[in-house]
């Protein structure tokens, strides 16, 4: 590998914390110093929206990434296999000639490219992310020395511009999480870079709660989790749903875990019933909802507003909702004949 490969700039790129756009740039800009090329397509591919968005550029005018901003231009990328983890592919070596392909006979020809290196972008255990597309107008293909280098950047080249790694430094502010997941709109979810794994965070009634979340358009939700054990419901985590910014619309936010989050000593039950409260419940609606009796509700009721040092229920509610120390009702359980 040459001497100046720019892995140490892309190391440094892909650990910032900067917005993905001012990482995407960074990229473009070491690679265009480095490579002997006349143009940079970078990409992520929005398979909602089925088109592969720029994120940086570089040799390309306007009209140009106008075009390849269309689901034509996905379309061919997906039907020449390189919407997966491959090695650089060079057009020219694809089975079917560049002049049949609309994109370069309409586009990328008239403009003067000729040729060109696609690298498909995916980051290790996680989804694929999008293209890094090199062209030149020159019909010679890079020597094999560049495309190896390429290839072996091809993973820091998609940690830097991952969606899931940008999410992390808005993650690191929910003190005390261990598991975390990547929602994407598509209905499919990742770990977290950095966090533990969990089963709740693959198929579960909390990871729907949280896509429904983010679908309404809630920026921020918090609430416990009540946990299954041996000897029944006698354990917690605290669940927190942040909805992604400075990423493509395709990824919806993140579900963090935080075991033994504490709230005012509240009991499971109590917390239970303060997401009926949130929920705009009656104590006779609780009560049924619960199957416990209404002097019961009562009591829990009094014992939520003194560990509150709430005066209403009302704003016992808003507390708990901001601090997230409550059981939404989809995830409460009946007493099955625990009197309680």
């Amino acid at each position: 590998m040459p001497n100046d490969v720019p892995i140490a700039e892309i190391v440094d790129i892909a650990a910032s914390t900067v917005p993905l756009l001012e990482r995407a740039r960074g990229i473009v800009e070491s690679l265009d110093a480095w490579l002997p090329v006349e143009a940079i397509w970078l990409t992520l591919s929005d398979p909602q929206s089925h088109v592969y968005a720029t994120i940086g550029s570089t040799g390309l005018e306007r009209p140009v990434l106008d075009y390849l901003d269309r689901p034509t231009v996905a379309r061919e990328i997906q039907l020449a296999e390189l919407n997966k983890d491959r090695p650089p592919v060079a057009v020219t070596e694809l089975p079917v000639p560049i002049e049949e392909l609309p994109t370069w006979a309409d586009c990328l020809i008239p403009v003067g490219f000729r040729d060109g290196l696609a690298v498909p972008l995916v980051e290790p255990g996680g989804p694929y992310l999008g293209m890094l597309s090199l062209l030149h107008s020159s019909t010679e293909l890079p020597a094999g020395v560049v495309r190896d280098s390429v290839g072996q950047l091809a993973p820091l080249i998609a940690r830097a511009v991952s969606p899931l790694r940008s999410l992390l430094s808005t993650a690191r502010l929910v003190q005390g999480a261990r598991a975390g997941a990547v929602l994407l709109r598509d209905g499919s979810t990742y770990p977290l870079p950095g966090l533990e794994p969990h089963p709740s965070l693959v198929h579960s009634l909390v990871l729907d709660i949280a896509r429904r979340t983010l679908l309404e358009g809630v920026v921020y939700r918090s609430f416990m989790w009540p946990l299954q054990n041996d000897g029944g419901l006698d354990a917690h985590t605290r669940v927190t749903v942040i909805a992604a910014t400075d990423v493509p619309a395709f990824v919806l936010g993140t579900l963090l875990l935080t075991p033994d989050a504490e709230c005012h000593g509240l009991t499971l039950r109590e917390m239970e019933v303060l997401g009926l409260i949130v929920d705009g419940r009656s104590n006779q609606q609780i009560a049924t909802r619960l199957t416990i009796a209404a002097r019961t509700v009562a009591a829990h009721v009094e014992h939520i507003l003194r560990k509150f040092d709430a005066p209403t229920r009302t704003l016992a509610a808003v507390q708990a909702e901001r601090e997230g120390c409550h059981v939404p009702p989809a995830l409460s359980v009946p007493s099955r004949g625990r009197g309680y």
